[in-house]
């Protein structure tokens, strides 16, 4: 065990860099990968969240062409047909509103920056600047 720890005294300084300089490539191509899998994931939300944006419109559409025509001429038998078209023309546009503006919030608060990756960095940087000195 002695003579393991004098061999690695032993070692000179460009043997020292050269484990150095591969050691940190090694760690870079990791940095690399974790930052890759970060945006992947990220990205996954992003298209979920749009997906939502676009069923929400998708309903909304799909309900004002099913449901418009007889809800209007059901609601034609108590008021007249232009005042019964407006009522229900708001309440979809208010349902939809309501579905594309959650969809709006949920991406608007997700973060897109690889913040795991931005730490692990950090946290490289601060284990290089002590292996250097």
């Amino acid at each position: 065990m002695a003579q393991q720890a004098m061999q690695k005294e032993e070692r000179s300084i460009g043997e020292l860099f050269s484990e150095l300089a591969s050691e940190t490539g090694t760690l870079v191509r990791q940095e690399i990968s974790l930052a890759q899998a970060e945006m992947t994931h990220k990205a996954k939300q992003a298209g979920k969240n749009a997906g939502f944006l676009a069923a929400g419109g998708a309903v909304g559409y799909a309900g004002l062409l099913a449901i418009v025509a007889g809800l209007i001429m059901v609601i034609g038998y108590i008021v007249p047909m232009w005042l019964s078209a407006m009522i229900v023309g708001l309440v979809l546009a208010g349902v939809s509103y309501y579905m594309v503006s959650s969809g709006l919030a949920s991406l608007k608060k997700m973060e897109v920056a690889p913040n795991n990756t931005v730490e692990t960095i950090k946290e490289d940087a601060k284990w290089l600047r002590n292996q250097v000195s």
